[in-house]
């Protein structure tokens, strides 16, 4: 049913932005949390950050606290990563993925393909 599709990987210099985006075109995304995993050669896949169904709760790994802001339009279907910041080691492939209820407490659903994310300067 659900088939996340993310959008705006891309190559940056250390300290620039980027911003993620997640979206379904079949499907609506209200009614699940959405979160953000990474994961960068021979590491474990990390979760990010995740948002909760409303947009009115959302948390963050320690390693990104500060720099980066999960945000959601549910009117647009879209929920949105927004990195600044970057570091050289946030490189990673970032994914998206559909929780199975609208709490970031219940478990993934369904995962996008991911798109990469690369600092370098």
């Amino acid at each position: 049913q659900l088939q996340p599709v993310e959008s705006g990987g891309g190559l940056v210099q250390p300290g620039g932005s980027l911003r993620l985006s997640c979206e379904d075109s079949g499907f609506p995304l209200d009614p699940y949390a959405i979160a953000w995993f990474r994961q960068a050669p021979g590491k474990e896949r990390e979760r990010v950050s995740c948002i909760d169904s409303t947009g009115g709760s959302a948390n963050y790994a320690d390693s990104v606290k500060g720099r980066f802001t999960i945000s959601r339009d549910n009117f647009k279907n879209t929920v949105y990563l927004q990195m600044n910041s970057l570091k050289f080691e946030d490189t990673a492939v970032y994914y998206c993925a559909a929780f199975t209820g609208p709490q970031c407490s219940d478990s993934v659903r369904s995962w996008g393909r991911g798109t990469q994310v690369t600092v370098s300067s």
